[in-house]
């Protein structure tokens, strides 16, 4: 289980109850950044072996909503999820392989883009989803 934040005092600091399956939850979404849920699933099981899928799911939801993690759906694929929270990072994409790699806010700050028109709003989030092929991906197609 992965050592690095204290889970415990995450889950107390946004007011959730601390429960073996958020635990375990929050493990297996920073043990596998950008997972989906079905790899979340078998991460959690292997420390809480009898955890459900609702259950999974439930907690996901719980933890999304408390900002503790980021749910992600690029164009064309399922929920993915990640830890990496509180600041305005992106993702790239590779259209072959699928794998989701973090990018840094070229400007940092949030929303880290200014709209053309922002319609009246208060914009605090920008979401930028760049696509292409990874290296290894590139690397086959060369060979």
């Amino acid at each position: 289980m992965s050592d690095d934040p204290d889970y415990r005092l995450l889950l107390r600091g946004a007011k959730l109850r601390i429960t073996q399956p958020r635990l375990s939850v929050m493990s297996a979404v920073s043990d596998n950044p950008h997972a989906e849920t079905e790899t979340i699933i078998r991460a959690a099981r292997e420390l809480t072996p009898d955890v459900s899928h609702q259950t999974v799911y439930d907690a996901l939801n719980a933890l999304t909503a408390a900002g503790l993690i980021r749910r992600i759906q690029p164009n064309g694929s399922l929920a993915r999820y990640e830890t990496r929270v509180g600041d305005n990072h992106h993702h790239v994409v590779c259209r072959s392989c699928g794998v989701i790699a973090d990018v840094d806010c070229a400007v940092g700050d949030a929303p880290c883009l200014t709209a053309s028109d922002d319609q009246g709003f208060v914009i605090d989030e920008a979401e930028v989803i760049y696509w292409g092929l990874c290296p290894d991906c590139i690397e086959v197609r060369s060979t």
